[in-house]
């Protein structure tokens, strides 16, 4: 039994998509006779928007025009792949569960694939060795990694594989690329010659949380920050017997009295010998000399230049300035050895020059600066520009403006010499208009000659770019 339309309308509606079909069937014989193109598609147009910038270019402190004393240069965070391993080969098919779990086809048999990548999670200490590789050790991820700065070629020194580690936090090499690895875990040192290889370990009958370290080369002194001692432990580098404490122990992190510590957690040593701990509790930095005297203290809590929330890694620059990177305030301060703040940059983000929970701080003898964030687990590098560059780039500019002053004043002295056709009195009787070279000059001062108190450069005498001239925050 055919069911039948209800309305007149019925038949015109099936004739009419009965037309329409005819229609839609027909068209491609309707052009049948013209000739297939054969020309490749245009190349989509390269897209017109910005560029991204390039962050070596524009992250530097000061910003311009002052003179610049640090340079962003790169990161390092993770191996980078080889994309370019089997690309020619020819892919096996997947099956259908392959698919849907989004399997890789070259996951399966296929020795070319690109091998598996390793990631920074938790970098902490850094130390680099002759060769200019840059140690990171990585406490979550549990292995020491070794990058090539200027390659980003990556090996490892990994747990389980090459030596037992629990929580490693500080490195130090020596001048034979003897590493030191301080492992708060197991409460010990652990040592590795040039080859990577484990050879000896010392600290278990002593140490509770060894965290940062440095190595005074000239006296031997191994320096190891101790958290849970609330000390700084001096060892012979070479017999890695113990010489003596700095700060007093038992006390469950309540001292504050200068030259004691409340969970100090990373120490640097200068060129003279003298050692700046960073008081990670007290918020300060401590320093004593060789003997273990203590010179100075300085820093307090607080948010203002010279001031701290939880400074842990520090590091002396090869013109002998304290710097010291902020955990709470993600930033880093740079100082003279007495104290006096010079320099401060960084913030919280994700950006080159912003900082994530910064915790370690490396400067290597080519001054290249190096930052370790927890949070985002990456090594930023940057660049130092020494007193010596900076004074040269100083003097550069000012003769270049002196060359300018120069020439405007011949060209105030030629128009003045040239009489007016307006006037009416003798031409022996006009006088030079010239504008003096100190007036020039001082209509053209360049930045890096502006006084202090403008957050400018002072050479020779400041080798940083003065901040605002503030009071040199009281010893402590």
């Amino acid at each position: 039994m055919s069911i039948q339309p209800k309305t007149r309308y019925g038949k015109k509606t099936m004739a009419a998509l009965l037309l329409a079909l005819t229609i839609a069937t027909a068209s491609p014989l309707a052009f049948g006779n013209k000739k297939k193109k054969t020309d490749t598609p245009a190349a989509p147009a390269a897209p017109t928007g910005p560029l991204a910038p390039d962050f070596r270019q524009v992250v530097v402190f000061p910003t311009p025009p002052a003179i610049a004393r640090v340079k962003y240069l790169d990161y390092f965070s993770a191996e980078k792949p080889d994309f370019t391993v089997g690309q020619k080969k020819e892919k096996p098919k997947q099956s259908w569960m392959d698919r849907m779990a989004g399997v890789s086809p070259d996951a399966k048999n296929n020795p070319d694939q690109p091998k598996k990548r390793f990631q920074l999670l938790t970098p902490y200490g850094m130390a680099e060795d002759s060769k200019g590789l840059l140690y990171v050790a990585d406490a979550k991820v549990g292995a020491i990694f070794i990058f090539n700065p200027e390659t980003s070629d990556l090996d490892m020194i990994k747990h389980g594989v090459h030596a037992k580690f629990g929580t490693i936090l500080g490195l130090v090499t020596d001048d034979n690329d003897d590493l030191f690895v301080s492992d708060g875990q197991l409460h010990h040192i652990l040592v590795f010659n040039g080859k990577h290889e484990a050879v000896s370990s010392f600290g278990d009958d002593v140490m509770v949380d060894p965290n940062g370290m440095a190595l005074d080369l000239e006296n031997r002194f191994l320096y190891v920050a101790d958290t849970g001692l609330d000390q700084v432990l001096v060892y012979d580098a070479d017999s890695h017997k113990l010489l003596r404490r700095i700060g007093t122990t038992g006390k469950n992190h309540t001292l504050i009295d200068a030259g004691n510590f409340s969970k100090p957690t990373n120490v640097a040593v200068d060129k003279d010998g003298d050692v700046y701990v960073s008081d990670t509790w007290n918020d300060r930095i401590e320093e004593f000399d060789a003997d273990g005297t203590l010179i100075r203290t300085w820093g307090k809590n607080g948010d203002g230049p010279g001031e701290f929330a939880r400074p842990k890694g520090i590091a002396i620059d090869p013109d002998g300035h304290v710097w010291v990177a902020d955990a709470m305030l993600n930033r880093i301060q740079v100082f003279t050895p007495e104290g006096r703040y010079l320099l401060g940059f960084g913030g919280f983000g994700m950006l080159p020059g912003q900082f994530q929970s910064l915790t370690g701080l490396f400067i290597d003898k080519k001054n290249r600066v190096f930052t370790s964030e927890h949070m985002l687990g990456r090594v930023q590098m940057y660049r130092y520009v020494d007193n010596t560059e900076a004074k040269a780039q100083y003097e550069q500019r000012q003769a270049e403006l002196d060359r300018k002053a120069k020439e405007r004043d011949a060209g105030a002295t030629k128009t003045a010499a040239v009489p007016s056709t307006a006037e009416t009195k003798p031409a022996t009787e006009t006088k030079p208009t010239s504008v003096p070279s100190s007036a020039a000059n001082a209509a053209v001062q360049p930045a890096t000659t502006a006084p202090p108190s403008s957050g400018r450069m002072k050479l020779p005498d400041a080798p940083v770019p003065a901040q605002p001239d503030k009071a040199t925050p009281p010893n402590q």
